[in-house]
């Protein structure tokens, strides 16, 4: 999946597959790469807009979209 790199203290790139509905999040502490399922394409536009996708992550998407860790 293809990320863009973002503004973020804690979030380095992020990425989305429209046709899976995959949100790909790579972190800056530990340079690892998570992937979330079922968000929805409405969060992903929220997310890239946002002035700060740390928080909005915390508030959205952690805790409430299955995970799985691919790097």
């Amino acid at each position: 999946m293809e990320r863009k790199y973002i503004e973020s203290s804690m979030i380095l790139s992020i990425g989305y597959d429209f046709q899976q509905a995959i949100l790909e999040i790579e972190f800056k502490s530990n340079g690892q790469v998570w992937q979330y399922f079922d968000v929805p394409e409405y969060l992903w536009y929220e997310m890239e807009s946002t002035s700060s996708v740390g928080k909005f992550f915390h508030a959205n998407i952690k805790g409430t979209f299955a995970e799985y860790r691919v790097g």
